[in-house]
C-alpha cells in the first residue's frame, strides 16, 4: 500500500499525534542486516539534507497527515515481523520517536534509517538504528553529527554510501577513527547506484581486508527506483 499526494510543503505538526507520511508499503528489505526479509516501510515526509545521489526526492514535501493510530493500523494489515521507519529524514518529525516506541510495543522488530544529521538521543532502545554517515561526495558531509556515534548501541549499524575512491578512503578512516567495528554490529559499505561499480568497491574492501559488510541495494536491482518498492 502506498500513500502519496501532490501537496507542497509540510506544515509543522510538533507536539501532535500526527505524522506526515509519504508512503507505507510492503517490500523486501533492500539493505542492512535484514536484507531480503519481507518488511513494512513507513516513509515519513521531509528532509533537511540534499545529498547529490538522493533517490527519494519525492519525499521532500507533500505527503499525507495521518494519526499515529492509523499508521499503526495500516502497518498491521500486512502482518509483518519487520518494520522500517525511513524518509526523507524521519527524525525531522518530533512524532517519529513515539511512533518508534508504539511499533516496538506492538511486537515488531523495528529499525530506523536516519541520515546522521539529527540526534538519535531518546530513541527507544529496542529500535535498531541504521546511521548513514555522509561522505564527502554526498556534498552533505558537514552536516554529520558525530556525537551520534557515542549514542549508538551494539545492535545498531553504520552505513556509508561510497561514490568514489576518495569516499572509500574517507569512510575507512572514519571506521578506524571511531573504532566502529568495536561499537556496532555492522558497518555497511554501499556503492552509490549509477556512480560506482559494486565490483570496484568489492576489490578495494578485499585489498584492505576491511572489517565491513559490502551491500548492494536489492530493491534497486529488482525494481530500479520505483516508489513503493
Amino acid at each position: 500500500m502506498s500513500l502519496r499526494s501532490g501537496q507542497e510543503g509540510a506544515p509543522s505538526i510538533e507536539g501532535s499525534g500526527a505524522l506526515r507520511i509519504t508512503e507505507i508499503f510492503f517490500s523486501l528489505q533492500g539493505e542492512s542486516r535484514t536484507v531480503g526479509l519481507p518488511t513494512v516501510f513507513v516513509r515519513l515526509t521531509g528532509c533537511p539534507l540534499r545529498c547529490v545521489y538522493c533517490d527519494t526526492e519525492y519525499a521532500f514535501s507533500g505527503g499525507q497527515l495521518m494519526d499515529m493510530s492509523d499508521v499503526v493500523k495500516q502497518v498491521a494489515e500486512f502482518k509483518p515481523r519487520y518494520v522500517t521507519v525511513t524518509g526523507g529524514e524521519p527524525l525531522a518529525q518530533s512524532t517519529c520517536l513515539p511512533l518508534l516506541r508504539t511499533l516496538c510495543d506492538a511486537g515488531y522488530e523495528v529499525s530506523l534509517e536516519t541520515g546522521g544529521a539529527m540526534s538519535v538521543e531518546g530513541i527507544d532502545p529496542r529500535v535498531v538504528i541504521v546511521l548513514d554517515l555522509k561522505t564527502p561526495a554526498s556534498q552533505e558531509m558537514e552536516r554529520n553529527d558525530y556525537a551520534n556515534i557515542a549514542r549508538l548501541r551494539e545492535a545498531d549499524q553504520v552505513k556509508f554510501v561510497i561514490c568514489d575512491k576518495a569516499d572509500y578512503d574517507w569512510a575507512r578512516f572514519k571506521v578506524d577513527e571511531y573504532a566502529l567495528n568495536e561499537r556496532v554490529s555492522d558497518i555497511l559499505f554501499s556503492p552509490s547506484f549509477g556512480q560506482l561499480e559494486g565490483r570496484e568497491l568489492a576489490d578495494w574492501i578485499l585489498t584492505d581486508n576491511l572489517p565491513v559488510r559490502m551491500q548492494l541495494q536489492l530493491h534497486k536491482l529488482l525494481w530500479n527506483d520505483e516508489p513503493g518498492r
